[in-house]
Order: structure tokens, then sequence, then C-alpha cells
């Protein structure tokens, strides 16, 4: 029965259902044929939604939009363009940058492309740019996004899992790091050999200052975010209240750039974007249930540890699992499916969960750049106005950095694990 439920998920995925439909369907009809009352399915898709962890989602998501409506996108982008316009590879550098920069407050790759990505395009084609490159950079620099703290498939990944959420966004920050330097030599790299126009001059202290300025506050929200859970004084949920408190304080008192209009919008958008997050949680809440009732988990731990009980080779089979999962499935679904699978043999090989998060969530965010259901590749096709296979042949030389990161992630645990062990 467990095998005939995955692979009916499977059959309407293929065909073209929508992924609520496709997890739903199957696990409706199991609740059907087995004669389990029909109250069960409210009940175990309220229960996914039931946690005080997700709350922070739609917390963060309105952080991001509420950025993109008042401007302060822009002031990011200004000031990471007068520090870096002038790097090998221009206002590239300045894309990864400002993604960098963002992602201290949007925790999302599709905010970041939506968001910043809308200006950062814009900008570097009008500076000579071709609009695939612009895109390229656009998608290979917001995957940071979804792994520097707030991150929202790091929390959905605590939930799914029962691991700790404060020590899964802390061990993102190294990550995020190491991939953005990876990711800045790679630009580098193309910029030279493709002679991309930078800046004339580098920027004087003057010019950085009064870009760093009006900047400044914006800036300060990933400071205060990361700083007050690292010293325990609130939960990822609280920081995502706090967060919005701080943008919205110095949206009205700083920038001035808010409207009532731009606030129901703000508004708005969360409400339509976290609908279609937390309805596929509670659909997969559901589709978990079940899967536990035929004992699914222990089925595939016992598959999985009969290949092997070393865990370098039982990390190589997630990887490539989950690359091929990010090719056709959402970041969410793909989390709420298999991480409460791989998480059992895993840990039981001795893997840390918390290192398991940061390599499972790098590995769904490539997904968002890789045919044929990469949503980060629709976007930017619509964003640039080309088509995504343009997009998709300027994203190739990007797959290196990425590969190259997603490598030393799961080889180098104490580069995630570092952090999170002077916390304990």
């Amino acid at each position: 029965m467990a095998i005939t439920l995955v692979l009916a998920f499977v059959a309407l995925f293929v065909f073209g259902f929508p992924v609520v439909i496709a997890i739903t369907v199957p696990a409706l009809l199991y609740v059907i044929l087995s004669d389990f009352p029909l109250e069960l399915v409210a009940q175990r898709m309220t229960y996914a939604l039931d946690s005080f962890p997700l709350v922070a989602v739609p917390v963060f998501i309105f952080v991001g939009s509420l950025m993109n409506q008042a401007g302060i996108t822009s002031h990011i982008f200004r000031f990471a363009n007068t520090l870096g316009g002038r790097v090998p590879g221009g206002l590239a550098q300045v894309n990864v940058l400002g993604s960098l920069i963002f992602s201290g407050t949007s925790g999302a790759a599709l905010a970041d492309i939506g968001g910043l990505g809308r200006i950062e395009i814009r900008a570097m084609v009008r500076n000579g740019f071709s609009p695939a490159y612009a895109a390229a950079i656009t998608g290979a620099s917001a995957v940071v996004g979804p792994i520097f703290p707030p991150s929202i498939p790091l929390i959905i990944y605590g939930a799914a899992t029962s691991t700790s959420i404060v020590q899964l966004l802390i061990a993102g920050i190294m990550p995020a790091l190491l991939y953005t330097g990876i990711l800045m030599l790679t630009v580098a790299w193309l910029a030279y050999r493709y002679n991309h126009p930078r800046s004339s001059r580098w920027p004087t202290f003057r010019e950085i200052w009064a870009a760093f300025l009006p900047a400044l506050p914006a800036l300060l929200a990933p400071v205060l975010l990361v700083g007050g859970m690292l010293a325990g004084l609130f939960t990822p949920t609280e920081a995502a209240s706090i967060t919005v408190a701080y943008i919205l304080l110095i949206t009205v008192f700083f920038y001035g750039g808010i409207t009532w209009e731009r606030l129901r919008f703000a508004l708005f958008d969360t409400v339509k974007t976290t609908s279609a997050v937390l309805i596929i949680v509670s659909a997969a809440g559901l589709f978990g249930w079940v899967m536990a009732i035929e004992q699914l988990p222990q089925i595939f731990t016992r598959a999985l540890l009969s290949l092997s009980t070393d865990p370098v080779v039982l990390l190589l089979i997630v990887n490539v699992l989950l690359l091929i999962a990010g090719m056709f499935i959402d970041s969410t679904t793909a989390t709420l499916l298999i991480a409460p699978l791989v998480i059992a043999p895993l840990t039981m090989a001795g893997v840390d969960p918390v290192h398991l998060g940061i390599i499972f969530v790098f590995n769904l965010m490539i997904g968002l750049l890789t045919p044929p259901m990469g949503l980060g590749l629709f976007l930017l096709s619509h964003i640039a106005g080309i088509s995504m296979w343009a997009v998709l042949r300027a994203v190739l030389p990007f797959y290196i950095p990425l590969l190259v990161s997603l490598i030393i992630i799961t080889f180098w645990p104490d580069l995630s694990l570092w952090l999170p062990k002077m916390m304990r």
C-alpha cells in the first residue's frame, strides 16, 4: 500500500496535476478505502499547521514584501553598487553583494528574485550586460537567501523533522558566506574572460558614506535578528515579529516610502504567498500521516542502511536524490515529503540533523535553477523578458560554484556546525 501511495502521487504529478492535488488525492483515497472516519482528513491537515515555528513563515514573507513596497531594496542596491561597482564583474558583483544583504531579512530565494532582482536586472542591462547573463547571476545569487538567516525553507525543515530551528538558522551563516565568496570569484573570472563592464573608478570615502547612511537602518535588521538569536534573547518566531516591527519603524520614521496602498499590497501579497506554502504543508501533513501508518519511514530507513552504513555514502545518495527531486518538486513539498524519510537513517549513521538541514536546503535551492520545474528560471525569464532556455544557457557556468559549494558543505560538517556548537 505504501508503494502504491507513492506511485499514485508520482503519476498525478507527472500528468500535470497541481502538487496539492497530487498529494491529497492518494491520501484521501487511502483514508476512504481503509474505512477511517473522514473527520481524520481535516484533523490531520489542521494538525500539520498547529506549529508555533511555522508562524515565522508568513511574518518573514511579510518582511520581504514590505521592504520591496517601501523601496528599501533600492537603498540596499545603491550601497552595494557604490561598494562593489569597481570590482571585476561590476554590477554582477553588486548583484551578489545585494543578495547577501537582502537575504538577512527576506528568507526566500523567490522573494530576492522578485524584489531586488528586478532592480538588479534592469541596472545590469542598462550598463551593457546581456539580459540572459543578468538573469542568470540574479538567480545564482538568490540561492544565498534561504541559507543565510532568516530562512523560510530551514524553518519548514526544522518543523518537519523536530530539529532546533535556531541552530539551523545559525548553521546557515558560514555556508552562505562560503558560497558568496565562491560565486564572486566565478563572476570575476567570467568578467576577465568576457570583458564585462564595471565602474570607471573606485568610489571615494565620501561616496561610500553617502550611500551607506541611507542603507544603514536596513543593514542593521540582520544584525538585530542574528544577534538576538545568538544571545538567546528570542526564538526565530519572536525574531520574525521583532523584525517586522523594526522594518515598519524605519519605514515610517526613516524612509517614509510606505503608503496605505503599498501596505495593503504587501499584506495581500503575504496572504497569497503564505496560503500557497501552508496549503502544501497541510496536505503533506495528511500524506505524512498515511506514510507513518504504512511505516514507509521505517521501510526507507532499512533500505538505505542496507546499501551502506557509511555516512559519506549515505550523504552522496541523499544528495543525488535531492538534486533529482529539486528538478521536479518545489522546495516546500520536497522538504515535507523527503526530510522525514531520510533523517532517521542518516542520524543513525552519525550525520548531525542540523548539518543535514543545510545540505537539504542547499540542494533544493539548486533545484530552483534546474529544468523542467525550476521556478526560479520561470520567474527570471518573466522579469528579464527572455525565454527560459536563454536563461538556462546563461546559468550553466554558475552550476560550477553551486556544486563546488555543495560538495564542501557536505564533506566539511564543521563549516555548518561551528557556530551552533558555540551556542550549546
